[in-house]
């Protein structure tokens, strides 16, 4: 495992040499630490086939030691909801589920990107933007890069794409941007702008006929939305959205949250 990780952190900071000097931890969690660090600053680019080996190898590696949350499984572990959120009771239901994201294996999972849309650069941060793309590797990045490259132009607000998941145990994730609310008083815009996150990632689940989507609480924490109101959008939006689709490909949702006050409103919301 330590040769794999010396091997993964040699290859980084050989493609940038103002790195050169860099000291190397000694620890395997030093180790990983600064595997993800180098990770999150390095701009798309091509790699060589035996990193993308190791790099994958030692991504399901940590993985398997964090643990997969099955989907099918989540009523054991959270005692979740088991209701249902429009007119057809056999067809969707919807859990509450407090943990990392990256953990779940379901379709699809959200992420709260940037306008950028290649994650966040800034070492070891905190974001789910940082988490996703630093357990999926450089790939979901590249893949990125490609489609906004294709695009031409930032990634609006309230729109949605769907890439690849690579080690991570979902199929696919969904990118959203959220609105950035400065002073953490949301305009009615900017309250519009969220709901159409929401929509989105509903219409591009369906598009590509997906069963099962965990979303986070888009826009709640660097970008200052405010919680309460924020969720309450989150689950009027998708309500309204399933009114007028009722042959959704969409069975199942997962209301993720992170910490305990949004844990607390979405059980509220839902209860």
């Amino acid at each position: 495992m330590m040769n794999r990780l010396d091997y993964l952190i040699d290859y980084l900071l050989k493609e940038d040499p103002q790195y050169s000097e860099m000291e190397i931890p000694s620890d395997l969690q030093g180790k990983r630490d600064l595997f993800r660090a180098l990770r999150n600053v390095r701009w798309p680019k091509p790699v060589g086939e035996e990193f993308l080996r190791l790099q994958d190898e030692e991504l399901q590696a940590q993985l398997q030691e964090k643990g997969i949350v099955d989907l099918n499984k989540l009523s054991t572990l959270n005692s979740p909801l088991s209701t249902t959120l429009n007119s057809k009771p056999s067809t969707l239901n919807y859990t509450i589920w407090q943990g990392d994201i990256t953990r779940l294996k379901v379709d699809a999972i959200v992420n709260a990107a940037n306008s950028q849309m290649l994650g966040c650069f800034h070492p070891l941060h905190k974001c789910i933007d940082n988490a996703i793309h630093s357990a999926a590797g450089v790939q979901l990045r590249e893949e990125c890069y490609q489609q906004m490259l294709q695009q031409g132009h930032e990634e609006p607000t309230g729109q949605a794409k769907i890439t690849k998941a690579y080690n991570l145990p979902c199929k696919y994730v969904i990118h959203t941007v959220g609105p950035i609310i400065p002073n953490g008083i949301p305009t009615e815009f900017q309250k519009e702008q969220l709901a159409s996150c929401y929509r989105s990632i509903m219409a591009c689940a369906e598009e590509n006929r997906l069963e099962s989507i965990a979303f986070c609480c888009i826009s709640t924490g660097e970008f200052r939305f405010p919680n309460q109101l924020a969720a309450e959008i989150a689950v009027q939006t998708i309500k309204d959205y399933l009114t007028t689709h009722y042959d959704s490909s969409i069975k199942q949702l997962v209301f993720n949250v992170f910490k305990d006050v949004d844990k607390e409103i979405y059980q509220q919301i839902l209860g």
